[in-house]
Parts: structure tokens; sequence; C-alpha cells
């Protein structure tokens, strides 16, 4: 995910030099750890592999391990924020393992959900930490399931511009699972 973010950002920050901006990059060779820093007169990009896991005002699983990359290298771990005076959108997503059960996940992160609102329950094929994330013509900017079948299962709480999702899908004899965390504002919104 983040190999594909810092791929991207190569052809920004060429334009965003332009305009007088400072860029920030920083690589920990021992552990891998990638963070952009963007900086310029309109707003500002920050990319980092390392989220902290009570970024998304959820608690991992007890005995859950971080998956830090995928069979292909991708990392499964990113805090994005994308901040101007006209928008900003902050992201932040972590993928687990755990020996549990779906139905104890579900159960766990249901109860977790729920300080924030009220849950709703999507059923669908697993996307992981790339939850769907839509923005609707409809005001209430309530969320909704997508359309789809599959065995992962996708809690989500919040609104369209403010939510928190967790995606289990059974993995093996455990499962796997993702936090995320999305935030959207406008220009007089603040994250």
């Amino acid at each position: 995910m983040l190999k594909l973010l810092f791929t991207n950002f190569a052809a920004l920050m060429l334009a965003l030099m332009q305009l007088g901006c400072s860029i920030n990059v920083k690589k920990n060779e021992e552990q891998g750890d990638k963070k952009v820093d963007i900086t310029t007169p309109v707003g500002g990009i920050h990319v980092s592999q390392g989220a902290d896991p009570h970024a998304t005002g959820l608690d991992v699983y007890p005995g859950a391990k971080l998956i830090e990359k995928d069979e292909n290298g991708d990392d499964k771990s990113a805090n994005v924020n994308i901040s101007t005076g006209f928008f900003g959108v902050k992201v932040v997503a972590q993928q687990y393992q755990s020996d549990a059960a779906p139905e104890k996940l579900i159960a766990y992160y249901t109860g977790q959900l729920k300080r924030f609102g009220e849950v709703l329950e999507c059923h669908g094929s697993w996307k992981g930490s790339h939850a769907s994330i839509s923005h609707s013509s409809d005001s209430s900017k309530q969320l909704k399931c997508d359309q789809g079948s599959g065995e992962a299962t996708e809690l989500k709480v919040g609104t369209e511009d403010h939510q928190r999702i967790v995606s289990i899908a059974p993995e093996g004899k455990g499962s796997k699972f993702a936090l995320v965390l999305v935030e959207i504002r406008g220009r007089q919104d603040t994250i």
C-alpha cells in the first residue's frame, strides 16, 4: 500500500517543488520504516508506515500480531494525512492476524465501536486496510454497505466524513483483520 503511495508522490513532489515547498524523506534502514513530509504554502502531505495502534481509537485484539508486509512485500500499515486550507484527509490503517475465530473478533470490535455510535455490519469480500470508503450525493452522509458476497465482515461506525472501520475475514484456523480510521474535512471543519 505504501509502496504505491510513495511511487505516486514522486510526480507530485516535482510539481510541488516549483511552488516553494519543503520535502523531508526519512527511512529507517534497520526497521524499513519510511516517512515522507511535504510542506507547501497551500498545505502538507505526511505519510508514514509507522501508524500508532491507538490512532484509530480502537484497541488491538489481545494476542493479535501486526502484519507489516503481505506476500508481495507491500506494507500493511499506513498513516496518511493531507491537509490544505480547502480540505483535509486523514487515513490510518493497520492489518493484523489472530488465532481467534472471526465471530470472536466481530463481538469484540462491535463492543469497541459502540462507543462511537451505531455499528453497521456489512458482509462481502475481504478488502482489509483498503476498506470501502465512498462519498455519496446523499446529504445525510450515513454509512452504507457495499453490494457483494464473501466471507468477510466489515463493521463501520460514524459518517462518511468521520468513520472507523474494522474488516474481519477467516484465515486458516484464525482470522485476519484491519483497523481503519478515515477523517475528511471541508474548509470549515477540522481534523
